[in-house]
């Protein structure tokens, strides 16, 4: 199963959550979903209804962030970029409010009962949401390949230690490979 992370428009260029790899990585991801939409979960990052909404941290959290709560950005920022909305359906859809989607167990109920072992990941951003993303399969027990031509950071320093963390310390849980790899394989 292919996990593309939050590849929104709240995340497109320009805007203050704007993660600027995001319209060279996109080109990427799109081969990754043509390959095969139904084996494709889009998550989507959900923010706060209105500043001070959420939890503890998250509280000041979209306090400092007003300007990107659905009430004062509009809700049509958290829908997929425009490229991406042709493949749901058959692509799932996982909402999070959090930067893990692996919150609140239905994702990971999903890919049992789909008797999933195998996740690639793709999308933005690579040091946030992906890195959640990342983590969380690990600890459930997925083999995680990483498209490293696929995701997309705010930096090239946090792309790269991104990617140095998989190689070097994580190797044992995370293969990274490049697109045209994972698509050369990817039955």
């Amino acid at each position: 199963m292919h996990i593309c992370v939050d590849m929104q428009r709240m995340f497109m260029p320009p805007g203050p959550w704007a993660v600027e790899w995001f319209p060279q990585t996109l080109p990427k991801v799109v081969r990754l979903i043509e390959k095969r939409p139904p084996r494709t979960i889009f998550t989507r990052f959900i923010p706060a209804r209105r500043p001070g909404d959420g939890h503890g941290q998250w509280r000041s959290y979209y306090e400092r962030w007003s300007e990107m709560t659905l009430e004062n950005a509009g809700a049509e920022i958290i829908e997929l970029a425009q490229e991406l909305q042709v493949f749901v359906p058959p692509a799932l859809q996982f909402d999070k409010p959090v930067y893990s989607p692996w919150f609140g167990e239905t994702l990971r109920r999903a890919l049992t009962a789909d008797h999933v072992d195998t996740l690639i990941v793709s999308g933005g951003e690579a040091d946030m949401c992906v890195l959640a993303t990342l983590l969380g399969a690990i600890d459930f027990g997925f083999r995680t390949v990483l498209a490293a031509d696929a995701i997309c950071s705010t930096s090239d320093e946090a792309y790269e230690s991104i990617l140095r963390l998989f190689t070097k310390r994580y190797s044992h849980h995370v293969e990274v490979a490049p697109v045209d790899e994972i698509l050369d394989f990817w039955i």
